[in-house]
């Protein structure tokens, strides 16, 4: 059943009516106050102090007096006339004796064993720390000694058994390579034949070369454009010819 008073027109309803706020939940209160609130008395009270702190006071017969921080002088003592002196200094045109004599000349011994002598090799030392400290490195275990070890020198077994793997690999492959070579009538340049080749496309560069050498400064026609393009692609292909001659030391032809 609906209130009917929502819906009806009253005067009533046009007096504001006092709101009654809802009661606040208990505040928090931590379990740790009186822990804390005993710690805090006992140090201001050992802290507080009632007037000024106590210390001993002077007493009025032990006033400063005048002079009395003044350093004391140790008392003079009378100079004596007899007493024994230093010797004079020495003139200039005066060449004393002092200890024993040599004529060994120490200036160019010292010079002919720096220039004879050996380098000093710095000692080896590492550093671990950013503030530079420095440690023997000999005796730090960073460098591996193998000296000492009883197969030291000796080629491990796996390894003579790979290189004999890659020697026999590659026998079957030149073998390979020989016969298909003679299947296909491929014919071997020797080493003159080769130098020879080289040397010739050698020389053939250095004419391109020259020819490009003696073209104008400025290049302002279609003749010229194409003449320069002609030199640089001709040059370009003797560089790429003369760099696989050089790289490969065996070469076959085909015979025609």
């Amino acid at each position: 059943m609906m209130d009917s008073s929502c819906f009806t027109e009253s005067i009533y309803n046009l007096i504001p009516s006092d709101l009654k706020e809802p009661p606040q939940p208990p505040r928090y209160k931590s379990i740790f106050k009186t822990t804390i609130k005993n710690d805090m008395k006992k140090i201001k009270t050992a802290m507080k102090t009632m007037g000024p702190a106590k210390v001993e006071v002077p007493t009025p017969k032990d006033f400063l007096k005048k002079h009395s921080k003044e350093k004391t002088l140790p008392p003079k003592k009378k100079f004596d006339w007899n007493q024994p002196r230093k010797p004079t200094v020495p003139l200039r045109t005066d060449h004393p004796v002092m200890g024993i004599q040599s004529g060994k000349n120490f200036i160019n011994t010292n010079a002919a064993d720096v220039i004879m002598g050996v380098a000093k090799k710095p000692k080896p030392v590492y550093v671990d720390k950013r503030t530079g400290d420095k440690h023997d490195l000999e005796t730090s275990g960073l460098i591996p000694k193998y000296i000492n070890k009883k197969d030291y020198g000796i080629t491990p077994e796996y390894i003579c058994k790979r290189n004999e793997e890659v020697k026999k690999a590659q026998e079957e492959y030149d073998n390979y390579i020989q016969e298909n070579l003679k299947k296909a009538a491929m014919k071997r340049l020797s080493d003159e034949e080769r130098e020879a080749v080289l040397q010739g496309l050698k020389k053939n560069w250095e004419e391109v070369h020259k020819e490009f050498q003696s073209l104008s400064v400025f290049i302002d026609s279609i003749p010229k454009k194409i003449r320069k393009q002609k030199l640089e692609k001709e040059m370009k292909q003797l560089e790429h010819d003369i760099g696989v001659i050089e790289k490969h030391k065996t070469i076959y032809i085909a015979n025609k």
